[in-house]
């Protein structure tokens, strides 16, 4: 029999929660609550459109030229942004995970990133989704299984959905003070900013409000966060319903993407991306920033761990 494009489908029930896990990738292929879509979904015999829904590993966002400097070493790995020049979204994101464990309700997949040209370390990733009555929770384990050290981050990449209609008609909570600024043809960090300092009508979400033509592609910090730690990015319609996205301090970073493909272009703003992130972009070149960019150091035989979920808003 022959396998679909996005590789072995899990599917998950929970209530009025359904989820479709594709193995290649871990992607996160559908999730609707009520019938109702939460993310832009993608069918399974369908060659993943970019990182919709992928685990991003062993760094999400962009390594600036594939270019970076580690224990003394410098590094060079595949461009996969050509455009702009960048290692984007890491490795993980079209190896076929395997099951280790699965029930009606979740799913662990398991892959190992080898050494490689750029990257050599052997790092084994797990990750489990599980569906209940609180939304989907992602939650990725990385174990390095190297001698030496190694450098990580991750991350994922739905892209969210409010309701009818497009980005342009839903508003959005983000609660984040400072946004990263970046250059304009190649998105490379340059500082941080508050979100107020500069163009708080295009930065500025602390208070929810209709996106409209705002165009986003930029990484925000300083999260404020609840009494356990969790900040909580909210998308609605006009209706007030909609979709949250939660995550822990695990994540000190997200990514905001409008999902400007170009007008006519498929899925052109038909989904906000939000992205927890353990790193900032280009963590890999952590000292060339004045900031804490939160590269995580993995030792070897240590692990480390990240979890989000995404729930309806009704």
């Amino acid at each position: 029999m022959r396998t679909v494009l996005s590789g072995t489908q899990h599917a998950l029930r929970a209530g009025d929660h359904q989820a479709v896990i594709a193995s290649v990738g871990a992607s996160l292929r559908s999730l609707t609550f009520g019938g109702r879509d939460l993310v832009v979904p993608f069918d399974a015999d369908q060659v993943r459109p970019s990182y919709r829904g992928a685990t991003l590993a062993p760094w999400p966002n962009r390594i600036v030229d594939g270019r970076y400097t580690f224990a003394g070493a410098e590094r060079q790995v595949a461009l996969t942004e050509p455009a702009r020049h960048h290692a984007m979204h890491g490795l993980a994101g079209w190896l076929d995970f395997q099951p280790i464990d699965k029930g009606p309700s979740h799913v662990t997949l398991a892959a190992t990133i080898e050494p490689q040209t750029g990257y050599p370390w052997r790092i084994l990733v797990a990750t489990t989704f599980s569906l209940g009555p609180d939304g989907l929770t992602q939650t990725v384990r990385a174990t390095n299984e190297s001698p030496d050290a190694a450098p990580w981050g991750t991350g994922p990449h739905p892209y969210l959905v409010a309701g009818p209609g497009t980005v342009d008609d839903w508003t959005l909570e983000l609660p984040a003070g400072e946004v990263l600024a970046v250059t304009r043809d190649r998105l490379i960090p340059t500082d941080l900013r508050a979100v107020d300092a500069d163009d708080p009508a295009r930065f500025d979400f602390r208070e929810p409000r209709r996106i409209g033509s705002v165009e986003l592609d930029h990484a925000y910090t300083a999260l404020t966060r609840d009494g356990s730690g969790c900040a909580t990015v909210r998308l609605t319609d006009a209706a007030g319903s909609g979709v949250e996205m939660v995550w822990n301090e695990a994540c000190p970073w997200v990514q905001i993407h409008t999902s400007d493909k170009g007008v006519g272009k498929p899925g052109h703003r038909a989904g906000l991306a939000v992205e927890p992130m353990t790193c900032a972009p280009d963590a890999f070149n952590a000292a060339s920033y004045d900031y804490d960019t939160g590269l995580i150091v993995l030792d070897p035989e240590a692990s480390t761990e990240a979890s989000w979920r995404i729930a309806a808003i009704s």
